[in-house]
């Protein structure tokens, strides 16, 4: 039986990549190897754990030390694949962001400025040895980018409820990476032949870029991760998330640009109630 653990979720959604043990350097490729081969393999429980026990130090670590060794594991189709957690690359990113995000103040007292100085130092001299290094898993807070949605299709979406034991709901899609790439170039065209050039159309090409780093037989992942702490059982079960996304960008290619704002209506207020919850006392 399962143990939950008592610790709350951060409110994160992730699109992660899980690739083939082929797409790795050999001696990369035997350590995957081994490690999906163990009696029990981390979860994300356990990813975020370690990180709720580095702030909590004194002083507090923003950036490990030292780079994880774990990774999130999927079979597609009899393969083996993984995606490697890269918690120190990702710590690096985030706190790059964190200026943006919080209030002086704040952020001082979170992660004091010579701990964060330190970390950004250790970053550049990391980077210079590494300049092609990039994360398996991107991360959000109080939402799902709606550029995430464009990957995948509604019936990929799995949701499972709350269970008797204590365990958490699931919602997520899956996809193979050929179709996450063909659906992604497919809304980059109809948007650039029917709105100007824009934001949506900016973070598109980041992701698409992205996607192009990763083997052609990936999987790629969006989880809601710890949003569904924040989300009643009725809005889980009635989001359809990729399905407004899907059904927006098939009315723009069809000229329906009515159609296509109902669409988006539907999903901005959606998802303006959950990221209002961010400030919510």
């Amino acid at each position: 039986m399962s143990v939950v653990s008592s610790v709350l979720v951060p409110y994160a959604s992730y699109l992660r990549v899980y690739e083939p043990l082929a797409a790795f350097p050999e001696a990369e490729r035997a350590h995957w190897a081994r490690y999906a081969g163990r009696a029990r393999i981390p979860t994300a429980q356990d990813e975020l754990r370690r990180s709720l026990a580095d702030l909590a130090a004194t002083p507090p670590v923003g950036v490990p030390a030292h780079e994880s060794a774990d990774a999130f594991v999927a079979e597609v189709d009899g393969v083996v694949c993984v995606c490697p957690w890269r918690t120190r690359l990702r710590g690096w990113l985030a706190l790059e962001e964190q200026p943006d995000m919080f209030p002086g103040p704040v952020l001082d007292a979170a992660l004091p400025p010579v701990v964060r100085g330190q970390a950004l130092a250790d970053h550049e001299r990391w980077s210079q040895r590494n300049p092609d290094a990039r994360p398996w898993i991107r991360t959000a807070v109080w939402q799902v980018p709606v550029r995430w949605f464009v990957l995948f299709a509604d019936e990929e979406r799995e949701h499972r409820e709350a269970g008797e034991d204590g365990e958490p709901p699931v919602l997520r899609y899956r996809t193979p990476m050929v179709q996450a790439r063909r659906r992604l170039a497919r809304a980059l065209k109809t948007l650039r032949e029917a709105v100007d050039e824009g934001p949506l159309t900016e973070s598109l090409v980041d992701v698409g870029r992205w996607l192009e780093e990763f083997h052609p037989r990936a999987l790629v992942e969006l989880d809601y991760g710890g949003l569904v702490h924040a989300l009643s059982a009725k809005h889980l079960a009635e989001d359809r998330s990729a399905a407004d996304v899907a059904e927006g960008i098939s009315a723009l290619q069809a000229g329906d640009s009515d159609g296509a704002g109902e669409a988006y209506a539907r999903l901005a207020e959606r998802w303006k109630s959950v990221r209002d919850r961010q400030f919510a006392n």
